[in-house]
């Protein structure tokens, strides 16, 4: 037992008397590093995976300090020899990290094009009404709007269209008995780009059990990419919005008109600041 104190006495004075500014900021890093990775794996399968590996980490330096060799020497084996496998595992939410690094503002500016006030004032009404037409008539809707992460492996999955953007347009597509109407729409700048396309489902747990697997398409989507997704519901008729792996509900049409202007003006700022008032107001069913 004194072996034990005697250790963990030396790590303590290490940490006292030998912690220079580059220990410093090596520690901040990959503490932020560890936190981005918490925030990515929460309420999904892989955060189960990540506990595992915490509890692992702490019995090899319990046996460690315990002086458990063979049990020390076991468990080193299996971390050292199991890193790419952790890789593998960890994939999606590596993915999701660089993605994330890619959207940064340094490195992607002018996303939208060049249109004039009058025509981006026309899409917004156009996008307005027809959600709100297929919100009286309950005829579920799935409208995703690609940003700074491409949305062409979801294009794939569906119909080309590219179409000018017009409510007879969507709201055709989205009409029960049609060939387009089940899957989601993809807008590309001002362009309806695709039309049936099949979104990934999400993996989260936290996810109410009322919602559809049209609801939970849209914020699988947003989990993986920067996309906004508008949803109608079928049953409700409840307009929602997902982004972010969160699920914002229900939307008015003021609602709507701010969203669809930040999306195309491309002012971050302020939908971020709208998004934390809905959270406060109404509450997000988060994912």
């Amino acid at each position: 037992m004194n072996d034990v104190w005697t250790t963990v006495n030396n790590m303590i004075w290490n940490l006292t008397h030998r912690l220079g500014i580059v220990d410093v900021l090596d520690i901040i890093i990959m503490a932020a590093i560890l936190y981005e990775l918490l925030i990515l794996v929460r309420r999904t399968r892989s955060s189960a995976l990540l506990k595992g590996l915490m509890l692992l980490l702490v019995i090899v330096a319990v046996s460690s300090l315990l002086g458990l060799t063979s049990l020390n020497w076991f468990l080193t084996s299996i971390l050292n020899n199991g890193a790419m496998v952790l890789l593998i595992l960890f994939q999606p939410e590596i993915r999701k990290a660089l993605e994330r690094m890619g959207r940064s503002s340094l490195l992607n500016k002018g996303h939208r094009g060049s249109s004039g006030d009058e025509e981006r004032e026309r899409i917004i009404t156009e996008i307005i009404q027809t959600l709100q037409d297929l919100s009286h008539r309950r005829v579920g809707a799935l409208i995703c709007f690609e940003q700074m992460t491409g949305l062409q492996d979801v294009i794939d999955t569906g119909t080309e269209v590219d179409g000018t953007i017009s409510a007879p347009l969507l709201e055709n597509i989205f009409e029960p008995n049609t060939p387009l109407h089940d899957g989601a729409v993809v807008i590309r700048e001002e362009r309806v780009q695709a039309a049936a396309c099949i979104l990934p489902l999400t993996e989260a747990s936290g996810v109410s059990r009322e919602l559809g697997t049209r609801h939970r398409a849209g914020i699988g989507l947003s989990e993986g990419t920067d996309a906004v997704v508008l949803i109608v519901s079928e049953e409700t008729g409840t307009i929602s919005m997902a982004r972010g792996g969160q699920l914002f509900r229900p939307l008015q049409e003021e609602d709507l008109r701010l969203i669809l202007e930040e999306i195309y003006s491309q002012k971050p700022s302020r939908l971020g600041a709208f998004l934390q008032s809905l959270r406060k107001d109404r509450g997000a069913a988060t994912a």
